[in-house]
Order: C-alpha cells, then structure tokens, then sequence
C-alpha cells in the first residue's frame, strides 16, 4: 500500500475518532441530563408540595381578609343607617314634649271657632299655622283617621268600643279622641280611637 493510502487510512480513522467522540460527548450529556432529571422531579415536587402549602396559607389570609372587608362594609352600612335614623328621630323626645302643647291648641281653636270673636281667632289661628308647619318641616306628621276608617291594631289604639250607630260602621273607627303622630317613618303617638261594635 502506498503512502497516500496509509495517510487516508489514518484521516478516515481520525474523523472516525472525532465522530465517535463527539457521540460519546453527546451520550454523555443525555445521561447526565437524565440523571439530572430524575433527580430534579424529586426537587420539584418537593417545590411543588411547599408551594402548595404557600397558596393555601395565601388563600387562607385572603378569605379572613375579604371576611373582615365584608364585616367592616356591613357594619358601616349599618352605622350609616343608624346615624341617619338617629338624625331622623333625635328631635323625638322634644317632638313627644310638644303634642299636648298642639293639642290644647287645637281645642282653643275649636272653642275660638265657637265663640264667634273673629278677630282673635284670626290671630291664634295664624300662631297656631305656624306652630303646625315649623313642627311639620322637622318631620312630624299627623297620622289622618277619618270616621267610618277600617280598624287597624297596628297604627291605631282603641280606647274603647261602643254600639255602631250604623251597620256601616260594625268593626270600623267610629270617633277619633285624640290625634296620632309621626316622626319620619316612626309613629311616636298612635291616634286613639273608638270603634263600633
């Protein structure tokens, strides 16, 4: 054999080296990826278990903390509520303190009415408009009960029960003795009544 191929020989041979080489470079890489694989699982999973167990404390804190966002809103819905209640009926125990007071202004006027003085009744009726409208715009209202009303146990007390004059008026409001009232939404003085039998 000749020089030139003993020297193509030995360059196959060398390429041949260097190809096998490279694969065994390349095997090697893989097994030790897979090697780090398996290990890496393990690794994971312990991750996985501790970041699991982290979510669930996280999910946790944020359940009791939308539980006392929800707790906080409903209780300051709550104090609204009552604050505007209590600004609604503050002037309750005044108001209460002035019904007799409008009362007798109401008989005087009656008695006024049957006297025929004209002039001083003209001069009481205008106090007494104005008594009216200065407690109606601080939110006192009359509670209107008229003769012949169906009888309610909830917004009327019956102070007593006489023979109906008619049997139209069986079970029905036949006088009302002394006016109710309201203060906002809240009855402070139910009307009282008498009704027929």
């Amino acid at each position: 054999m000749s020089r030139k191929e003993d020297k193509s020989k030995d360059d196959h041979k060398e390429v041949k080296d260097q190809v096998e080489e490279a694969m065994d470079k390349a095997i090697d890489e893989v097994d030790g990826n897979d090697e780090n694989d398996d290990e890496q699982p393990e690794v994971n999973v312990d991750e996985l278990t501790e970041e699991e167990r982290l979510m669930e404390d996280v999910q946790k804190e944020k359940d009791k903390f939308l539980r006392l966002f929800a707790e906080f809103e409903n209780y300051k819905r709550r104090t609204s509520k009552e604050r505007l209640e209590l600004f609604k009926t503050a002037n309750q125990e005044v108001m209460s303190a002035m019904l007799p007071i409008l009362d007798d202004f109401d008989r005087a006027m009656n008695e006024l009415r049957k006297s025929g003085d004209e002039n001083l009744l003209v001069g009481i009726e205008l106090i007494h408009n104005k008594l009216k409208e200065t407690l109606k715009a601080k939110g006192l209202e009359r509670i209107e009960v008229e003769q012949g009303s169906d009888f309610d146990s909830e917004i009327h007390e019956a102070i007593t029960q006489i023979p109906a004059p008619s049997d139209k008026l069986k079970g029905k409001i036949v006088d009302v003795v002394e006016p109710g009232y309201k203060l906002g939404e809240r009855i402070i003085r139910y009307p009282k009544v008498v009704t027929g039998k």
